[in-house]
């Protein structure tokens, strides 16, 4: 068996090959990949939650009655309307199921698309379940710049598992 010369081997294998070109090498190794648009929207929203919500931060909220918070400098009529349910939500969220981590997260998401949407009031739903929700929602919200006041919800927005919560959206004119 001569490995050499194989003539008729040769032949069936340039048959085979005709036409053939080599491929293009146009791949990049060794580069950061590209992130996608649902990698940076999820790495924004981590960034807020983290830079806003303290888990050890606990402020002055009262013990008896309904859980309500009032940011310094703004009218306690706006705490009324809220209590009297004046003010109608434009977004809900239900935070049902939710993990603190991941609850945290949705709260700073909502504080965003309420800004961005121009919406002046938000209903969170936190539940009853273990308390946890129940405990620290109130302590995140009092702790973002954005939050003017909260008052648990009415009966028909969820009742003490949810709070109404109203949001600073600046100068812009609003509806009510």
């Amino acid at each position: 068996m001569n490995k050499d010369h194989d003539p008729e081997g040769l032949a069936m294998f340039s048959a085979l090959i005709e036409g053939i070109r080599p491929i293009k090498q146009d791949k990049r190794h060794f580069r950061e990949p590209l992130k996608t648009k649902q990698q940076v929207e999820q790495q924004e929203r981590q960034l807020h939650a983290d830079s806003y919500f303290s888990d050890t931060y606990q402020p002055l909220l009262p013990v008896d009655g309904p859980i309500r918070w009032l940011n310094e400098g703004i009218d306690s009529l706006e705490l009324k309307r809220l209590r009297r349910g004046d003010y109608q939500p434009d977004l809900l969220l239900d935070l049902h199921g939710y993990r603190q981590s991941e609850a945290k997260l949705e709260l700073a998401a909502l504080i965003q698309a309420c800004v961005k949407q121009q919406s002046l009031c938000c209903c969170v739903m936190h539940g009853y379940g273990s308390g946890i929700l129940k405990q620290q929602v109130p302590m995140w919200l009092a702790q973002h710049p954005k939050v003017k006041a909260f008052h648990q919800a009415p009966r028909e927005w969820g009742g003490d598992a949810a709070l109404l919560v109203l949001i600073d959206i600046g100068e812009q004119p609003h509806r009510r």
